[in-house]
């Protein structure tokens, strides 16, 4: 129980700096904003808040999404204009030696409205993630076991049958422990096949994504596996944030 509190906690001050940043962000586009400037706010932020972390943020735009590891440094950042699209994965844990990561995923365009090619495939990310959560609870509700492999797979085939497989070039999510990339189940059936089972316990993270060329989107939330079930530990993304300045 005081793990999951650590890990709750962390978990409700990432969802408050990824907000924060995306202000940040607004507030800086007329004096002009790198994405590691906002590395580094978010870094910043996670001292006064008592977050640790042994590396990240990811702050990407527009083909820097594209890559989902992306980190930027002084001589590879970008500067964000208007028509830019965001992409911020954070990280941490609270301090101490036995505290639980949390680890979270948003996107935002700096604009008035959201091109239609983006929003298109920002509503398929959100769709496969969402598809992911409800076989988790049915599965539960229902007394199956499910694999990790098996849960990789619904939101895999999800993009695929909307014609972004090619497109989904990762693992659908990793457990969450005292490391970011825990020891328990990961949901993969891309990089590995995890025939382990989603047990009661541990915590996971959600993460479909799609990486065009242009762009990528990915929605990263936090589930932990309670003996009741599932249960969503992050805020969830429902649409793009609009970021003006």
């Amino acid at each position: 129980e005081k793990q999951l509190s650590s890990h709750q906690k962390a978990a409700d001050i990432l969802s408050r700096i990824v907000q924060d940043a995306f202000k940040h962000i607004g507030a800086s586009l007329a004096i002009g904003i790198t994405e590691y400037d906002v590395a580094e706010y978010i870094r910043k932020r996670f001292t006064q808040e008592g977050l640790q972390s042994p590396d990240g943020p990811v702050v990407a735009i527009n083909a820097h999404a594209s890559d989902p590891h992306f980190e930027p440094t002084e001589e590879s950042s970008s500067s964000i204009n208007r028509g830019d699209w965001v992409l911020i994965d954070l990280w941490g844990r609270m301090r101490g030696k036995s505290t639980m990561f949390a680890d979270i995923t948003w996107t935002a365009y700096v604009g008035d409205a959201v091109p239609a090619g983006h929003q298109e495939v920002f509503d398929v990310v959100m769709g496969a993630r969402d598809a992911a959560v409800t076989e988790l609870t049915n599965a539960f509700t229902r007394g199956w076991s499910l694999q990790g492999w098996q849960l990789d797979k619904v939101a895999r085939d999800f993009i695929s049958q909307a014609g972004y497989g090619d497109y989904f070039n990762h693992r659908l999510g990793h457990s969450l422990g005292l490391e970011v990339h825990g020891n328990a189940v990961n949901l993969d059936g891309w990089e590995t096949h995890d025939t382990r089972p989603i047990i009661p316990g541990i915590a996971v993270t959600i993460e479909p994504g799609i990486y065009l060329p242009e762009f990528g989107v990915r929605s990263e939330i936090d589930v932990y596996i309670s003996n009741d079930g599932p249960h969503v530990t992050t805020e969830v993304q429902r649409s793009v944030i609009l970021i003006s300045g």
